[in-house]
């Protein structure tokens, strides 16, 4: 009952509800020369069908309960068959990011030791790079896409497995890395029971009903696509376009032609669709169909809520993490009137703020903020991870007696809304991506010109934030920005790496040796290069 992989089967033997449309399929708005893939329109007998080959794919390479299977791809059918292909036969899912770089795809199969891995047919050389800086080589590889789609001749071949496997409530079914102050990325293990209540919880928030038709363009291999998105819409039997590329044009001309009722995304998309929408004034899309626009990865102005209140539409602001998926929504009716709020906590959690002072001691002596005092949200319930994949110290220091510390701050006003109001975490969000300096630094500590590099992020009006890096260099040695950022190339993924260099001559550091980054500025300092 509790595995996720049989959702599909489930709604294959109900009768379809009434006006619901086809269940599934890939959207306009692709690649070119995408196969297929790009117009296949499935209800839900193809779509259980998929998966069922899909596991029995799985089954008869070998691959049982527990092991890992990666995939590398865009938003295609294809990602959502092999998570739910696999969790039908207790395996657990790593979707890997396609922005990152082949050496940092290397670190994650190294960690996890995928024994199948799922890629772009345009992104084998890639995978084969990866492999080459990897300790560690899948056994089953197969490619998406191109001209000889690999991946659909698995499907064809394979013998389809409609059986799930029972699997307990806690079993992990996927694995999500996110990068740590430490500089090394974690594997977040997500639960079966996870999946199932964070559904749930968006069903309340997002009164999804079984004819709902959601735009899903936000990249599955991230929890806004795939957890906030994706899976909730699955549970709740309504159906998905997938676009794999993100053309504000094409997310209008969607919503019209297929007569989308919500999509998402993080801040950075919504103000390039306000910016479309604006320029189409004299042919606006036809977005009667929507019933709310959703947000979230990190804060949303008010000025951008009201932009979208002025063309007739509600933008809706949601906080969460990958280690918890959503932990608070802001309904529609509360948009405009909490605008710059992230709403209430949802129902199938405990969500509190708890002052900083108090964090020290166990959960018990944690004390709730005040109206209007800040303090850092922690989670406890069905929707939070198992902990950080083969890191016991890290996951630890995240999950105290069943509570998940976020590392986030914020306040809670009288109506019980909670408000961001930073990060005791020392990260980035740029353009929605997680962006943790001590990765980059690490990084650059490796080149052979610097000596030191501290780097802190500054807002920009396009990214919502920015990397700005300050670096001792080695003696004898300029600072060349373009060709820092090319070395850099290899290494990370350009999401990463800082848009800005400013030489020091030495770093601001507290007596025990602690970067003070709150004193490095963007002016120039005393004796620096630009």
């Amino acid at each position: 009952m509790h595995n996720i992989g049989d959702w599909p089967a489930r709604w294959a033997r109900r009768p379809p509800p009434p006006h619901a449309r086809a269940h599934h399929h890939p959207g306009p708005g692709r690649r070119a020369g995408g196969g297929a893939d790009d117009e296949r329109r499935l209800d839900w007998e193809a779509f259980e069908a998929r998966v069922a080959r899909l596991a029995g794919g799985l089954r008869a390479a070998g691959i049982g309960p527990g092991e890992r299977v990666a995939f590398l791809l865009r938003n295609r059918s294809a990602c959502l068959e092999i998570l739910l292909g696999a969790a039908r036969i207790g395996a657990i899912t790593l979707p890997v990011n396609l922005r990152l770089s082949a050496r940092e795809i290397a670190y994650q199969l190294d960690d996890c030791r995928p024994s199948a891995l799922f890629h772009e047919a345009d992104l084998t050389d890639t995978v084969a790079a990866a492999e080459q800086q990897s300790q560690h080589a899948a056994r089953l590889h197969v490619a998406a896409g191109g001209a000889d789609d690999v991946y659909e001749s698995f499907l064809r071949d394979a013998s389809p497995d409609h059986a799930a496997r029972p699997v307990e409530p806690d079993e992990p079914v996927i694995l999500m890395y996110t990068s740590g102050t430490t500089g090394a990325p974690k594997g977040a293990l997500l639960p079966h029971r996870k999946a199932l209540y964070n559904s749930l919880n968006a069903v309340l928030d997002f009164g999804i009903r079984a004819d709902d038709r959601v735009l899903v363009v936000a990249p599955i291999f991230h929890s806004l696509g795939l957890q906030i998105l994706s899976l909730p819409v699955l549970h709740a039997g309504g159906g998905l376009v997938l676009q794999s590329r993100f053309e504000p044009a094409a997310v209008w001309e969607a919503v019209e032609r297929e007569g989308i009722t919500y999509f998402g995304g993080v801040p950075a998309m919504h103000q390039r669709l306000h910016d479309a929408l604006v320029a189409r004034a004299g042919a606006a899309p036809d977005t009667s169909s929507l019933r709310f626009v959703f947000t979230a990865g990190s804060a949303v102005s008010t000025e951008l809520i009201r932009a979208f209140e002025r063309h007739g539409l509600l933008l809706m602001q949601g906080y969460g993490q990958t280690e918890s998926s959503t932990l608070c929504c802001l309904q529609p009716a509360d948009a405009v009137r909490k605008a710059g709020s992230v709403g209430r906590p949802v129902f199938h959690a405990d969500v509190r703020v708890v002052a900083l002072g108090s964090r020290s001691g166990r959960p018990s002596s944690w004390r709730d903020v005040s109206p209007g005092e800040s303090g850092e949200i922690v989670v406890r319930g069905p929707i939070t991870m198992l902990g950080y994949w083969e890191k016991p110290e890290a996951s630890a220091e995240a999950l105290v007696d069943g509570w998940l510390c976020t590392g986030d701050l914020a306040r809670v006003d009288d109506e019980g809304f909670v408000t961001l109001v930073g990060r005791s975490k020392d990260m980035i969000i740029s353009g929605g991506e997680n962006v943790y300096p001590a990765e980059v630094e690490a990084v650059y500590r490796e080149h052979p010109s610097i000596r030191e590099i501290a780097v802190v992020g500054e807002p920009d009006e396009h990214w919502g934030e920015i990397g700005r890096a300050h670096v001792v260099l080695e003696h004898g040695c300029a600072l060349e920005p373009d060709a820092l950022e090319a070395w850099a190339r290899e290494r990370l993924a350009a999401f990463k790496i800082p848009k800005r260099f400013m030489v020091e001559d030495d770093l601001p550091r507290t007596a025990s040796g602690k970067v003070r980054k709150h004193l490095l500025t963007a002016a120039k300092s005393p004796g620096a290069d630009s």
